[in-house]
């Protein structure tokens, strides 16, 4: 049963775009999301998309084209929130997206920050956590950190786009991963229609 609220956390990885389309999606979908973003990921929504979120008076609409007031930006040093508590209930945390960095943390239980610690409930509680990755090549320790994450009951979703649907804009090309996200955390979305299906 939904609770209506998702957790997201946003890393200095690269693929700003991700995270940026995917907030917008959520808003149609759940009534409260809980925001974690990286001094590293403002950096790159910056380098990126020439725009980013500000921590002082923080407004969605710069960076997503329009206020969405149930998005809640949370201090990334401050444990005296929700989502770092097995006790609050949510949907879920999403990651995107993910550094290897923060990936590394979050696999060998290292909580030190909000979002590694909001992670790390998730998989304690058994909650949906959704890692998404932007690297290449991984060497042999990333691709051991994401095997114990996905075997501690994270899901494992990289940020591969897909052609087949032959996306016409960058936005379009971006919303294929942004619907398997969705996808993964039981929505029924519209970004992308099911391969093949009457």
């Amino acid at each position: 049963m939904s609770t209506g609220r998702l957790v997201v956390g946003v890393t200095g990885a690269s693929g700003a775009i991700y995270a940026q389309r995917f907030l917008i999606q959520a808003t149609k979908h759940w009534n409260e999301i809980y925001l974690i973003l990286s001094e590293q990921a403002i950096q790159v929504a910056a380098t990126e998309l020439g725009v980013a979120p500000k921590r002082e008076n923080f407004s969605t609409k710069d960076w997503l084209g329009q206020d969405y007031p149930q998005i809640k930006l949370l201090d990334s040093k401050n444990y005296f929130t929700p989502p770092a508590s097995g006790s609050f209930r949510h949907d879920g945390m999403v990651i995107v997206p993910c550094s290897m960095g923060s990936a590394g943390r979050i696999a060998h239980g290292i909580s030190d920050d909000l979002l590694t610690r909001s992670a790390d409930v998730c998989l304690k509680e058994r909650r949906n956590l959704v890692l998404v990755p932007r690297e290449m090549p991984m060497n042999v320790i990333m691709l051991r950190n994401l095997t114990t994450l996905a075997e501690a009951g994270a899901t494992i979703l990289p940020a591969a786009p897909a052609w087949y649907y032959k996306p016409q804009t960058v936005e379009e090309l971006a919303d294929t991963v942004v619907a398997r996200i969705l996808q993964s955390l039981g929505i029924e979305q519209d970004l992308m229609k099911q391969w093949q299906a009457e």
